[in-house]
């Protein structure tokens, strides 16, 4: 069987598809990018450090990346069964608890880093 080599321009195409149709269909999607962006301009506000960019961003990119991968796994899932096959469930359920941890975890980031940086600017540390 022969293989067909795609070019990096056609590779790269295609990821921007996945990402452009996974923000326009995925009201989820739309709301971590926007609290990204929530959490971005609250960090320039307050000055955070490199490291603290990092950790943030790292977050934000855990957050969406999930995101990403629950939305392609419902897609996959919906075009292979219609009906409610309790083993399909399993899996969305799986792939949404994913998104919830990795959701859970840049907040908990997102409130060490920036909570610091407010208690440190009211005084309170």
């Amino acid at each position: 069987m022969k293989t067909i080599r795609r070019s990096w321009a056609s590779k790269f195409a295609d990821a921007f598809r996945g990402l452009s149709r996974a923000f326009r269909t995925q009201s989820s999607f739309f709301v971590h990018v926007w609290a990204a962006v929530a959490v971005v301009v609250a960090a320039a506000v307050l000055r955070v450090s490199l490291v603290e960019w990092c950790l943030l961003a790292g977050a934000i990119g855990i957050v969406l990346v999930a995101e990403t991968f629950n939305t392609a796994i419902e897609s996959l899932a919906r075009a292979l069964d219609v009906g409610r096959h309790p083993r399909i469930r399993d899996a969305l359920d799986m792939a949404s608890a994913g998104v919830l941890l990795s959701a859970m975890t840049a907040a908990v980031i997102g409130l060490i880093v920036l909570g610091y940086r407010v208690g440190a600017l009211t005084g309170c540390w």
